[in-house]
């Protein structure tokens, strides 16, 4: 996935006398799983200069190929672009994500997965620390829990294996970033066919509003 939100061309020459400096490029890696809240955010805060490229969001399911896949991404588009962000967790890479971004000179959002820079790192750590036992939801999974949970766990094919999947968890604590009741309706029934306690919590997007915002100049105040 590519999505283009650049307003025109920039010229790669010296601004002519008179005429404004080009505006800083830069492209945002990121997630499939948070490309509709990323753009979201640059829609409310008018990044127009900035371009969004994603890895695939069935990647979690094979966390090896990410690392490696971030790096080939870097490379590919460096040349085009001042600065490259990643809107990543470490998403079990064993931070090996890290490593490669390190070595790329490229900044990464805080926290180990999208469940974090989304909550908030310490307020994550806290509902973590409150009840251990919580299977977490998020508005891409809720629109995908066929697709990611029953599917890609065999749950489809061998419902008796539910309990060792959930039978340690006791709640499913929903993290809606955009609330809409058609998803609070569909991750209430998540919840309830995995046999947890359904929670819910709001969270915006100010994680990744912060990151984005604290790095390039929103177009209003340019």
């Amino acid at each position: 996935m590519h999505t283009h939100n650049t307003a025109h061309a920039e010229s790669s020459n010296p601004p002519e006398r008179g005429r404004k400096p080009r505006k800083k490029k830069t492209l945002v890696i990121a997630c499939g799983a948070v490309a509709r809240e990323l753009l979201e955010v640059t829609r409310m805060n008018q990044l127009t200069d900035i371009d969004v490229t994603c890895l695939p969001a069935s990647w979690h399911m094979t966390p090896q190929k990410i690392p490696e896949g971030m790096r080939q991404k870097i490379k590919e588009n460096r040349s085009s672009y001042d600065e490259i962000l990643c809107l990543y967790g470490d998403c079990g890479t064993g931070g090996k994500l890290d490593e490669v971004l390190e070595e790329e000179g490229v900044a990464r959002i805080e926290g180990d997965h999208c469940y974090a820079f989304f909550a908030g790192v310490e307020q994550f750590k806290a509902l973590h620390e409150a009840e251990g036992g919580t299977f977490y939801l998020t508005d891409f999974l809720v629109r995908h829990f066929d697709q990611f949970i029953i599917r890609n766990l065999g749950l489809d094919l061998y419902p008796e294996l539910l309990p060792d999947y959930f039978g340690n968890f006791t709640r499913a604590l929903y993290l809606a970033q955009i609330p809409d009741p058609v998803l609070e309706k569909k991750a209430r029934l998540a919840a309830e066919r995995l046999g947890l306690r359904f929670e819910m919590r709001t969270t915006g997007l100010q994680g990744i509003d912060s990151f984005l915002t604290h790095r390039i100049p929103i177009a209003s105040a340019s």
